[in-house]
């Protein structure tokens, strides 16, 4: 394969749809339809999970409701087997919570006419831990 020449449109589209889906409570467990059964990898805050089955239950577990975000940046890069990886820099703000950085990182991998999610790293941007 090639690579996508069409990498920053997919990258911004991707992630409008996938927070869109994400930020309401009613639509996040569809966010599984995006993920490989075997092949995808979640990293949420440092717990690895492996394939669409477990990351539904990390998703379903996740108890806040209300989410405001504030995306920053969203930095795509075309992969060499038409895949696209996507780095997504912004703040957040759960239910009460104090707003937070946070950066996440994607890569689609292609299928048929389409992506899935093959790789989804997730992390808070806090520096007060040891």
């Amino acid at each position: 394969m090639a690579l996508n020449p069409q990498y920053v449109d997919i990258g911004k589209g991707f992630v409008a749809q996938y927070y869109a889906l994400f930020d309401d409570p009613n639509s996040r467990n569809s966010l599984v339809n995006m993920y490989n059964n075997e092949l995808s990898f979640m990293t949420f805050e440092g717990q690895q999970i492996q394939g669409a089955p477990k990351i539904l239950e990390k998703l379903q577990s996740l108890t806040f409701q209300k989410i405001e975000r504030i995306i920053t940046a969203i930095d795509s890069q075309p992969m060499f087997d038409g895949g696209v990886l996507i780095n997504v820099l912004g703040r957040l703000k759960t239910d009460e919570d104090q707003p937070h950085a946070y950066i996440q990182t994607f890569v689609l991998k292609p299928a048929g006419g389409s992506f899935y999610l093959q790789h989804d790293i997730f992390r808070l941007a806090l520096h007060d831990q040891a």
